[in-house]
């Protein structure tokens, strides 16, 4: 069995070293400020070739083709789990009734990361049950393991005499050794501009903008904030992870991480940074940046390092000539694998970026993906990349009837003109091209509700449901890749149920949608005024 153990690692570390090593080169060409193009040069070669055209579409995708996307293993943590633990959620509603659920049920942490928290009764209502969940925990036993995180922005939960802060003071005070309330400030807005810049505004220099809500075992990634329209009509994406402790590890260590690096509010409403921690506004601006990328990817690598040998152990579980093993049951369920992103350009981290691009890059011409994003604002990279690349896309947005900022006051009601005019600017370099049969978009309407879905989803040359999906916060723009700390999965899957889930989700977004044509922009409602025009390009890496 040793022998044989061997045996089977030499092969792993053989198969595995020429992969470390072209990606080592990758990492290296980033210094030199040459990361794009060598690292996409890398994606293809990892790529299978596709299907052939003239085969009947299998079922779901076979774990034999989504071994092209193992790759990804080599930049974050690759965790390996069933897809029968894994659950899309479909209504602001039914996201609002699991918080609830699994808050009420948690024996020992919560961790909300949001970018802020309401002030309305729906979500006083969540303050109550993690008061009343702390208060059970407390009377069940005199020394309470529960633990509760709770990390928002700084700027956007400050905002207005009621805030996120004065909402969650109050569980400081009563439970102030079992509760952590950290305000995450970005470096960027000090001095004068943190000055004179006004309230609302401030906002657009950075954010933090991950979505992650944990629970014991059980992790929700989304798009949503922790208010009262995304509970009942913004519609969203989110996916529930159940018992899945590996993966609620990481994101308690990567809440803990940046919560380490910002402000914590006190009982008093003051917030103060963290004793030993640079100060992210009056303290260096380039050593704060080079702490929090310390402590930040100590988090990525060390989770990667376990992971990597748990994956390893399970590989040699796994017996091609299908003898029965202590971790056999487990390996027949492992069929899923969760890929966590992070984009915090600040500090420096760039992996989801580069992930999106070279999943952009290695898609072939009969492969499908459908993109959505509550503000249509991509990056230049990612423009070039779908007009460049052989992919099918489909690229769902909002219409101005359902973007967030639709009456809004001053400037920023404006806001949904600059998008319809950034639209525009993007269908004509379709059409300039001749892309139309190949790129898609389409707006999403209904009535009386709001946009605010983003990510992707993967479809295999040939395939009829989609096996791999991005979910989380970053919206494919700008603010996401250059501004804001973001965090999603890309979730890869072999698991028939889990792959029709994913596609009912993308089919139930894109059938409140209608398709974007020419005539599309002459509509009274799709009119830009001229100074739009004119200011769009110097403020739309702001919104």
């Amino acid at each position: 069995m040793a022998a044989a153990a061997a045996s089977v690692h030499r092969l792993l570390v053989s198969r595995l070293q020429p992969l470390a090593a072209g990606l080592a080169r990758s990492r290296a060409a980033l210094g030199k400020r040459e990361r794009r193009s060598s690292y996409l040069l890398l994606a293809p070669l990892l790529a299978q070739t596709k299907a052939r055209a003239d085969l009947p579409p299998p079922p779901c995708v076979s774990m034999h083709n989504i071994q092209r996307f193992q790759w990804i293993g080599e930049f974050v943590p690759a965790f390996r789990i069933s897809g029968s633990q894994v659950n899309v959620l479909s209504t602001p509603a039914e996201f609002y009734d699991t918080l609830k659920e699994h808050i009420m049920t948690a024996k020992k942490r919560i961790v909300l990361a949001s970018l802020y928290l309401g002030t309305g009764p729906l979500e006083q209502e969540l303050v109550d049950c993690i008061e009343e969940t702390l208060q059970r925990s407390q009377d069940e036993t005199t020394a309470s393991e529960l633990r509760v995180a709770v990390l928002l922005d700084c700027t956007r939960g400050s905002r207005g005499k009621k805030n996120s802060r004065t909402m969650l003071i109050p569980l400081l005070k009563k439970f102030p050794n079992q509760v952590r309330i950290s305000l995450y400030h970005t470096p960027d807005l000090r001095g004068l501009l943190k000055l004179l810049v006004p309230e609302r505004f401030n906002e657009t220099i950075g954010l933090q903008h991950i979505k992650i809500y944990l629970f014991d075992n059980n992790v929700i990634i989304s798009g949503a904030n922790l208010s009262d329209s995304y509970f009942t009509n913004r519609q969203d994406r989110y996916v529930l992870l159940r018992d899945c402790r590996e993966v609620a590890d990481f994101f308690e260590e990567l809440v803990n991480a940046v919560s380490d690096i910002s402000l914590q509010l006190e009982q008093n409403d003051t917030a103060e940074a963290k004793l030993g921690m640079v100060h992210p506004f009056t303290g260096s601006r380039r050593d704060f940046c080079a702490a929090a990328n310390k402590r930040i990817m100590a988090v990525v690598h060390e989770a990667g390092r376990k992971q990597q040998l748990a994956n390893q152990l399970m590989g040699l579980a796994e017996s091609p000539s299908g003898e029965e093993s202590a971790l056999d049951g487990n390996v027949r369920q492992a069929d899923t694998w969760i890929y966590p992103l992070i984009q915090m350009k600040p500090f420096q981290i760039e992996i989801d970026e580069q992930v999106t691009e070279a999943l952009m890059t290695e898609a072939d011409e009969a492969s499908r993906i459908y993109l959505t994003s509550g503000y249509f604002n991509l990056t230049q990279a990612y423009m070039d990349l779908i007009l460049g690349t052989s992919a099918d896309y489909q690229i769902l947005l909002a219409s101005p009837e359902v973007n967030g900022f639709l009456g809004a006051k001053g400037v920023a009601g404006a806001i949904p003109s600059a998008y319809v005019y950034i639209a525009r600017q993007f269908y004509n370099r379709v059409c300039q091209g001749g892309l139309q049969d190949r790129i898609t978009l389409h707006e999403y309407f209904r009535k009386g509700w709001t946009f605010h879905a983003k990510g992707l989803w993967y479809y295999l040359s040939g395939s009829k449901w989609p096996c791999l999906t991005l979910i989380g916060s970053p919206n494919f723009g700008y603010r996401s890749v250059h501004r804001d700390l973001e965090a999603q999965l890309v979730i890869v899957t072999e698991n028939c149920d889990l792959q029709q889930q994913l596609h009912q989700e993308q089919e139930h977004l894109y059938r409140l949608s209608s398709e974007v044509l020419t005539t599309t922009f002459d509509q009274p409602n799709r009119h830009v005024k001229l100074w739009v025009k004119l200011v769009t390009p110097l403020i739309k890496n702001f919104f």
